[in-house]
Formats: structure tokens, C-alpha cells, sequence
């Protein structure tokens, strides 16, 4: 990831309008600013929410509030808490996340 040509910027998530993405299960809400190449999202997953597909782009996803399970297509899983993150490169290792109880992330990429 480089970042460039961006100026110093603050963002007030509260101010942005979420947009709805549906799921095999529940629903994800996204608040998403672009900054050139670079996404930064603030995502909150509904109760009961499961992805529909394999995710092959990269991220850095810091959990914030609930639940995350994220499962790996080679069949390993990860349960993320509040304060913790994780990081996988683009096309690196396909994943997919459930959050039982819901869940809210801020994740770049």
C-alpha cells in the first residue's frame, strides 16, 4: 500500500451515509471514504451475518466492537475480539467471515 498525494483529513463516520450489502445470512453496513487507491471503511455486521464468498482482496481489519470469526480457505479460523486485527496481503489466502452476535470493524485496504 503506498499513500500518497493525501492530505491530512479527519473523518466523522457518523456523518457518513452507510450503504447496504447483502450476505448469505443478516446484512454488513459499510461507511466508506476513498483516498486515491486506498478504501477505509467503518463496517458493522448485523447479528447472524455470513459472508457469501471468499474474499481474495487484502486488508487490514481492526475489530472494535462484538464478534468476528474469519475462516481461511485452507480450513484454518480465527476468532477476533475487540482490539484485535489482522492483515493479509491481495490474493494471498481467501477468506470469509461470520459474526454471530455482530460486529463492528474498521478495515482498510
Amino acid at each position: 500500500m503506498q499513500m500518497k498525494d493525501m492530505a491530512f483529513v479527519t473523518t466523522d463516520w457518523s456523518a457518513i451515509e452507510p450503504t447496504e450489502h447483502s450476505a448469505q445470512a443478516g446484512q454488513a453496513f459499510w461507511r466508506t471514504q476513498r483516498f486515491g487507491d486506498i478504501r477505509v471503511r467503518m463496517v458493522e455486521y448485523t447479528p447472524g451475518y455470513v459472508s457469501d464468498h471468499w474474499c481474495e482482496k487484502g486488508h487490514v481489519l481492526l475489530c472494535l466492537e462484538g464478534e468476528l470469526i474469519t475462516e481461511l480457505a485452507d480450513g484454518r479460523v480465527f476468532n477476533l475480539t475487540p482490539g484485535m486485527s489482522y492483515q493479509v496481503a491481495d490474493n494471498a489466502e481467501p477468506h470469509r467471515s461470520t459474526s454471530p452476535n455482530g460486529a463492528k470493524l474498521f478495515i482498510v485496504d
